[in-house]
């Protein structure tokens, strides 16, 4: 199914969420060729000109004003359309790659490590610092607001929607249903007062208590929750599980007082407190803190504060889920026709310049043409080598790498170390480690397969040409200089022979050895001489 294109500009590709809001979708900006998140507002309440002239204000403001929060626990705000007739009302934010909401990770009855409940608690309270200083107040902070991604980072969603949505709209809606998530709500927002930022607090301290002790802080439906949090002292933490320290039962309670004023004053007043809580840099995670299989660890921001991206944290290659979806195998037949309009998609995304897109929609292909033609037939080698060609071009060095490096393991596994897409999936390794600054290791790959294309082919076939030119460019580039000089003049020798004084590839060896020349006194003194 084609991408849906709103603004002339961005892709919709698939949606991820749904709710009251509206709708939000993965997608494309085809300028910039990045993924984007879209989130669609849907509003309801509009019955006058009046009402629309007041919304599109309430937009455009909470959207100038959320663009402002700079802090990585808040994604961020990049664009922001309003129709005039406000058929399409929505706002262009950075993608959260790989994140379940909070929610995902909380089980009735199961509480989670308290290291990790300090940890994720934390990070909240660092976000909501920012935005507070603005001063923004989220409104509706709960557990389906808050991302959690792989890596353990602290992501809070939806700032703005709340306002958007409820500012000058009655309190009950038709139904009778108070707007607002009710086990989070605070005391001030059920009789319908302004919220501020400790209100935000409030709704950190049920937060809290429903990690520390695996159930909300007031369980029930309807005006009975808000008869508790308005009314009802909450059961202390320690009394619901013993091991919880006493500053952090202190704390939750605090965050849960009924009166705002009695709060803690602010979000780094939170922090401050729960900073002996953290786990220290260098620690190491305890068996009593340890989380289960497949849980991002928030720890780790703390244990190993500012660390590095791994390279094994770098994913190979962004499925595009949305593609095919997952159903009976698809019959031969479809799926050639299904791989025909990916490719020619493709290839129109290349021809535009929007290559990471152009990876995406192929790479939807992949599952289920494994399926049908086999893991390592030729048709899916292929397929991996346009999708990391593309990421090579699109300058995902990185991704692309990974993939050629395992492209080229397959290839070789199947049709042997000299086949000409194996060649081809080194070499552009080899160049993606240039790129990367990985150059002692991209100069070994080099040199390999040019021994194999050399062993296999002949020192004059075009492979060999193209590599001995990429190698003396390589070794100019680590310094050393007089193999780079007698590679470069043994090549232009031969090009002048092979193919003459006007061929481009003779150009350009002559173009690298006058720059080496130019570039090194010695070479300069030679040439003198």
């Amino acid at each position: 199914m084609p991408a849906r294109r709103i603004g002339r500009r961005y892709d919709l590709i698939e949606e991820i969420g749904f709710g009251g809001m509206g709708s939000v979708w993965r997608g494309y900006d085809t300028v910039l060729d990045r993924e984007i998140a879209v989130k669609l507002i849907r509003y309801t309440q509009i019955h006058s000109p009046t009402d629309a002239a007041e919304f599109a204000a309430r937009f455009r403001r909470e959207a100038r004003i959320t663009a402002q929060i700079r802090h990585h626990g808040v994604p961020q705000v990049y664009d922001a359309v309003l129709d005039a007739d406000l058929s399409e009302v929505y706002l262009v934010m950075e993608l959260v790659e790989g994140a379940n909401t909070l929610r995902h990770y909380l089980e009735p009855g199961a509480p989670l490590p308290i290291a990790w409940a300090v940890s994720v608690t934390a990070q909240i309270a660092t976000a909501l610092s920012y935005a507070h200083a603005l001063p923004v107040v989220h409104r509706d902070l709960k557990p389906d607001n808050i991302l959690l991604t792989p890596g353990g980072a602290v992501k809070i969603i939806d700032f703005g929607i709340a306002a958007l949505l409820t500012a000058g709209a009655p309190k009950l809606t038709m139904t009778g249903a108070l707007l607002g998530s009710m086990p989070y709500m605070s005391p001030e927002q059920a009789i319908g007062a302004k919220p501020t930022p400790r209100t935000d607090l409030y709704a950190l301290g049920c937060i809290l208590y429903e990690m520390l002790c695996g159930y909300p802080v007031f369980d029930g439906a309807g005006p009975i929750v808000l008869h508790h949090h308005a009314s009802t002292a909450p059961v202390p933490p320690r009394e619901l599980r013993a091991e919880v320290p006493a500053e952090l039962d202190r704390l939750v309670l605090e965050l849960l007082a009924k009166k705002p004023e009695q709060r803690p004053g602010d979000a780094a007043e939170v922090y401050e407190r729960l900073l002996p809580l953290l786990p220290p840099p260098g620690s190491v995670p305890g068996p009593s803190e340890a989380h289960l299989t497949g849980m991002p660890d928030p720890t780790v921001i703390f244990r190993r504060p500012n660390a590095p991206l791994r390279p094994e944290q770098a994913a190979p290659t962004v499925q595009f889920r949305g593609a095919l979806p997952a159903t009976a195998p698809i019959s031969d037949k479809v799926l050639e026709q299904r791989l025909e309009h990916r490719l020619a998609e493709f290839r129109d995304l290349v021809a535009a310049g929007r290559t990471l897109q152009a990876a995406d929609v192929l790479s939807g292909i992949l599952e289920p043409a494994g399926r049908v033609f086999g893991a390592d037939s030729p048709r899916v080698l292929e397929l991996r080598f346009d999708i990391a060609l593309a990421r090579f071009h699109g300058g995902e060095f990185r991704k692309a790498r990974m993939e050629f490096d395992a492209l080229a393991a397959a290839s070789a596994r199947v049709k042997g170390f000299a086949d000409e897409l194996t060649i081809e999936c080194r070499k552009f390794a080899a160049n993606c480690r240039v790129e990367l600054g990985e150059l002692t290791e991209a100069l070994s790959g080099m040199r390999a397969v040019l021994d194999d294309v050399r062993a296999t082919q002949s020192d004059g076939s075009e492979v060999a040409l193209e590599l001995r030119l990429a190698l003396g460019r390589l070794l100019a580039l680590i310094g050393r200089h007089a193999e780079a000089r007698t590679m470069l003049s043994e090549l232009y020798e031969d090009l002048l022979l092979l193919r003459g004084i006007n061929d481009p590839l003779t150009r350009e060896a002559e173009e690298a050895l006058e720059r080496l020349i130019d570039d090194d006194p010695a070479a300069r003194g030679q040439e003198r001489s």
